[in-house]
């Protein structure tokens, strides 16, 4: 039998008091970002506000929550901005969307903070709930920041190497989801350096680690080196890219546990628990080997979203996992 869970992946957005607070006690300056040593009264605030999303989560009848990533000012790149050796820069476009971002240019050797570990940390003392991890993958941090410091034949494996680092650091759990946007977006001319870089993360990570790519489909070759890694599962984006991922289970199956992005993160419209279903059963059904265990999350992080159309869709999440577990 198939356990089907309901899951996030990564950013959601500050409740609507934090965002009043937050805005106050940084002097409403959004250019400056989040560094790691915030005063006693923001980092109150963010826990705060981390419980409150934790509770939502849990609430809405997630099977694994996150810790939200509230700190994060953007979806990837907030590891490498906390960390010194790191300049933010300029604003950049966020993959092909109206998001953006500070590039941060590293400038000398990565050491690891531990801050993503810290967080996690302290969403789990606040809840009874099982709460997973989330970390940007090696390829996609690549693609996003930029260089000065190991050169083009180092960087990638020193991004893999710092992000290792990184995971050690977290708290014993059973999952963990690597973001990976840039395999399916900007295909990699190397597939075999990156699942070596995705590896080096996941051997550093006692737990379930899944690659979860969206806003497209990875390519065969891209696929083939995931299966190969030495890694738990795979993550694919159905609200935009459907068709091409079914057309690549079906030749290629399935890893044993998988991420589906069912409900979409980037747009306001509610999804119906049985269309989601629907569309998790017809996925599975469809792939050439049957995986253990499925995942029901957004296809993208959803701190787009108002708050009361993030939790409608969490609920619809919970709601679709129960009801395909009982139709199996």
């Amino acid at each position: 039998m198939i356990d089907y869970m309901s899951a996030t992946t990564g950013l959601h957005p500050l409740p609507d008091w934090a965002k009043e607070e937050l805005a106050e006690l940084k002097g409403h300056q959004k250019q400056d970002l989040l560094t790691g040593d915030e005063g006693g009264e923001i980092v109150a605030a963010y826990d705060r506000a981390r419980s409150d999303v934790v509770e939502t989560q849990a609430d809405a009848g997630l099977d694994l929550v996150s810790e939200g990533q509230l700190r994060w000012d953007d979806m990837l790149t907030h590891v490498l901005s906390v960390t010194e050796n790191v300049e933010t820069r300029g604003i950049v476009r966020y993959y092909d969307n109206n998001n953006f971002y500070r590039e941060p240019v590293v400038t000398g050797e990565l050491e690891p903070t531990g801050d993503v570990a810290r967080d996690v940390e302290q969403a789990m003392e606040t809840t009874d709930a099982t709460v997973g991890g989330v970390l940007p993958g090696p390829y996609s941090l690549a693609e996003l920041a930029s260089d000065e410091f190991y050169g083009e034949d180092r960087f990638l494996e020193a991004l893999a190497t710092f992000l290792a680092d990184e995971a050690a650091e977290l708290p014993d759990m059973d999952t963990v989801f690597l973001l990976e946007p840039s395999l399916a977006v900007d295909q990699p001319d190397e597939p075999v350096r990156v699942r070596e870089a995705i590896e080096t993360v996941a051997d550093a990570i006692d737990a379930s680690v899944l690659v979860h790519t969206y806003w497209g489909t990875v390519s065969e070759t891209v696929y083939e080196q995931l299966l190969d890694a030495s890694v738990d599962g795979v993550g694919f984006d159905l609200v935009t890219s459907r068709a091409d991922s079914l057309s690549l289970v079906s030749e290629y199956g399935l890893t044993e546990s998988v991420l589906l992005g069912v409900v979409n993160g980037q747009n306001t419209r509610l999804e119906d628990a049985d269309d989601v279903r629907h569309t998790s059963r017809e996925f599975v059904d469809r792939a050439a080997e049957t995986p253990e265990q499925v995942y029901l999350s957004p296809n993208t992080e959803l701190f787009y979203l108002p708050t009361n159309r993030c939790e409608a869709k969490l609920e619809t999440l919970a709601r679709a996992a129960d009801t395909v577990e009982v139709s199996t």
